[in-house]
């Protein structure tokens, strides 16, 4: 194959691409994002560290938004964010893929709903998050969900997992996953008590400490042990 081939990225062991009875190397192919979701349902706060950085407190149940199907970036692109900001923000998130349609489903089922794992960078608009409650502006403009990218399955994911943000090169964010403070069971439940989820939808779990502004040109590099390595450059309008 030749880097003109495009394939969908599915479940596949870690470094390689899985698409129908082939795997490929991410160097072959331009790599679509690895799920098409109705909804990505985002979790402010979920890491006590990052929490105190902005000065807040960690919530007493899941503090929960809405990123919609136009925030959805792939791997390997250049995102083209809003003009004219002072502050758009880079956070690393684990992404949990869900893979059937789903609803009251307790903690103890959740594993089942689970098609896999990705990496997400939850791109945060400061300037209008700041202003408004419902965060529409600062978390659902285009290009505000990068995600992939592959889907990793359970196996390949650690329960401390280490999770990193790179700007051009230079680390930013470094924790483990098993420092959130709701766990992915405990956020399945609580958001399926209230909505039901379609397969292909996405939790993204939070950001630790260590977020920080992105700049046009910068090259982003999420990775998560055992999933793999999201990358997207930055485009930002004068």
């Amino acid at each position: 194959m030749d880097g003109e081939d495009v394939v969908t990225a599915a479940s596949g062991p870690y470094g390689r691409i899985a698409f129908g009875d082939e795997t490929f190397d991410p160097e072959e192919v331009d790599i679509l994002p690895p799920c098409e979701p109705t909804k990505i349902v985002a979790v402010g706060r979920n890491y006590a560290d990052h929490a105190a950085e902005h000065d807040a407190e960690v919530p007493d149940r899941p503090l929960l938004f809405l990123k919609t199907p136009n925030t959805v970036a792939s791997h390997g692109s250049t995102v083209t964010l809003p003009a004219g900001k002072e502050r758009i923000d880079y956070e690393a998130e684990l992404g949990v893929v869900i893979g059937e349609q789903c609803r009251n489903v307790s903690e103890r089922e959740a594993d089942d709903v689970i098609a896999g794992y990705t990496c997400l960078n939850d791109i945060s608009n400061r300037d209008d998050q700041e202003r408004e409650q419902n965060w529409v502006r600062g978390k659902a403009f285009d290009n505000a969900a990068p995600l992939g990218p592959v889907i990793a399955t359970s196996e390949h994911l650690s329960e401390d997992a280490t999770i990193e943000t790179r700007v051009n090169g230079e680390t930013e964010q470094s924790s483990t996953i098993d420092r959130m403070v709701f766990s992915v069971p405990e956020l399945i439940a609580e958001i399926t008590a209230y909505m039901t989820l379609e397969p292909g939808d996405v939790i993204a779990t939070g950001t630790p400490e260590g977020v920080g502004p992105l700049s046009d040109g910068d090259d982003v590099e999420i990775e998560i042990e055992g999933v793999g390595t999201l990358e997207h450059s930055v485009r930002i309008p004068e």
